[in-house]
């Protein structure tokens, strides 16, 4: 079942969206394993970005994998606090 993360960063900017996708996608604008969407922009009081995966365990295993680890090391430029996250089991995707 796909299923999707949504993470807002209050306060959060452009500039430090960029910096944190170079760390946690390098090489472009490619989606890690299992990932099949990605979106971000500017939000109510902050920066928003939205990604699906194809499961819970694939969204999981790169969390863990990447993204937790990077965060925790800390990122130049990036995001300073971590994010609200919401997850949503989807019912439907529509390519």
């Amino acid at each position: 079942m796909a299923y999707a993360i949504i993470h807002h960063f209050p306060g959060g900017t452009k500039e430090q969206y960029d910096a944190t996708l170079e760390a946690v996608h390098p090489g472009g604008w490619r989606l890690p394993d299992g990932q099949t969407f990605h979106a971000a922009g500017p939000s109510a009081g902050g920066w928003t970005i939205f990604a699906v995966h194809d499961s819970k365990g694939s969204w999981e295993r790169f969390r863990d994998r990447v993204l937790l680890p990077l965060l925790q090391k800390g990122i130049k430029g990036g995001f300073t606090a971590p994010p609200q996250e919401t997850t949503i089991d989807l019912y439907k995707v529509v390519p």
